[in-house]
């Protein structure tokens, strides 16, 4: 389904590193190992080195969640048009929100262009590091499991 919004501004990866050129911090992981959950930022912060040591003494990928433009090919969820990852997770897990979070990234996130509501109705229990994922989890990550629409 493409939602493409109009905007000039290049696709964001609501799923990216910290360490990646142009990322910021959208949200701040709450909820339970088995249940996380997305407190989305009022405004998205850039990477700084003393915002990531506020999640000391664990990762910061344990805390925040992090968006950065969007690496296209040299992704390995990127198919060369989508983004597979965003397309496995609306196909593999479940709604956790009952409408549309509160999100600044959406005009610009690929996941909402390419997924529209489906992925932002699911984005709130992705978790850049988990110890304890699900099976429908590890399946939508993983690069290698290949899913048609």
């Amino acid at each position: 389904m493409e939602h493409n919004t109009a905007t000039n501004a290049e696709p964001l990866c609501p799923s990216a590193q910290p360490e990646t050129a142009g990322s910021v911090i959208f949200g701040v992981v709450g909820g339970t190992g088995d249940e996380p959950r997305l407190a989305h930022l009022v405004e998205p912060q850039p990477v700084k080195n003393e915002l990531l040591a506020l999640s000391s003494p664990v990762a910061p990928t344990e805390v925040f969640r992090f968006a950065a433009p969007c690496a296209g090919s040299a992704c390995q969820h990127f198919d060369g048009s989508n983004c597979r990852l965003a397309t496995k997770i609306v196909q593999l897990l479940p709604e956790v929100a009952a409408g549309l979070p509160p999100c600044r990234l959406r005009p610009n996130c690929r996941w909402w262009q390419q997924e529209g509501k489906a992925a932002c109705v699911r984005c709130s229990q992705i978790v850049t590091e988990t110890y304890h994922p699900s099976e429908q989890l590890q399946q939508a990550a993983d690069p290698a499991v290949q899913f048609k629409a």
